[in-house]
């Protein structure tokens, strides 16, 4: 995973030397790319995003763990709704009393949310909606075997073509599935902020608050990344990378990790 977070990486500086020296680069760049990481644009998207976790806090040293999440969403009744799909694939190594890392990979719980856009015009878009969780997961280690429901709410301000922001909250419980696994009690703050550069290059930040209310678990990381967003036709394809460090952990969570991906919105 290392060596695919690295290509990434030079791909995504290479893409934006190339196009910052092509005459082909659009017009319209600059507004491709302020609402290039709007989560509630109205136009169907896919994307991959990838977190790698080298070191987990109250784990042994050589414990990591690699989620890559595959989204798609789609706008239904002219924008109204927003229907997003997430399915996680991760890898857990964990070192058994010999030293030797065993690894488990596999599916994790799908998500899906349904957002209702109570505010939506060209510089502000706001929504909520139900979400539901489903355990979908190959291996215990990499799901909760419960059925989790609850809610997300969404807000993206891009008033400014230089400087745009917003924020993501999401909360859920369990309510069925294994009676033999714990309880869940679940929330995610995730806010994002991104300052354009120009020529569609941009500095990004992207951190999720994750808040185990069961466990009493927590993280609360920091975030400044790079990105690239490219308009080719009626496609837009949006590729970032962004290190991301804890400054508050509780319990078994991340210290640090990189989130690399490429988002491909789709422009009618």
């Amino acid at each position: 995973m290392k060596k695919i977070t690295i290509a990434l990486f030079c791909f995504l500086i290479g893409t934006t030397l190339a196009c910052g020296q092509e005459a082909s680069v659009p017009k319209d760049a600059s507004a491709s790319a302020a609402q290039a990481n709007n989560p509630l644009a109205n136009m169907t998207a896919v994307s991959f995003q990838n977190y790698y976790f080298p070191k987990l806090a109250e784990a042994p040293d050589a414990a990591f763990m690699n989620t890559t999440w595959v989204r798609f969403a789609k706008p239904i009744s002219k924008g109204k709704l927003l229907l997003r799909a997430s399915m996680p694939f991760s890898s857990l190594g964990m070192p058994n009393t010999n030293g030797v890392v065993n690894t488990t990979s596999g599916t994790g719980d799908f998500n899906a949310f349904l957002s209702y856009n109570f505010v939506s015009n060209a510089t502000t878009t706001m929504g909520i909606g139900p979400s539901v969780t489903a355990p979908t997961a190959s291996d215990d280690v990499l799901g909760a075997g419960k059925w989790q429901g609850g809610f997300a709410f969404v807000a993206f301000v891009a008033k400014s073509p230089i400087f745009q922001f917003g924020g993501l909250i999401t909360w859920q419980a369990s309510f069925a599935g294994d009676e033999d696994r714990a309880a869940t009690s679940l929330a995610a703050i995730q806010p994002f902020y991104f300052w354009q550069l120009g020529k569609g290059t941009y500095l990004r930040g992207a951190p999720i608050w994750v808040l185990d209310f069961k466990k009493e678990a927590y993280s609360v990381p920091i975030a400044l990344g790079i990105g690239k967003v490219v308009k080719m036709g009626s496609t837009v394809f949006n590729m970032y990378v962004e290190p991301q460090y804890s400054i508050y952990v509780e319990g078994v969570q991340p210290v640090f990790q990189v989130l690399t991906g490429v988002n491909v919105q789709f422009m009618k």
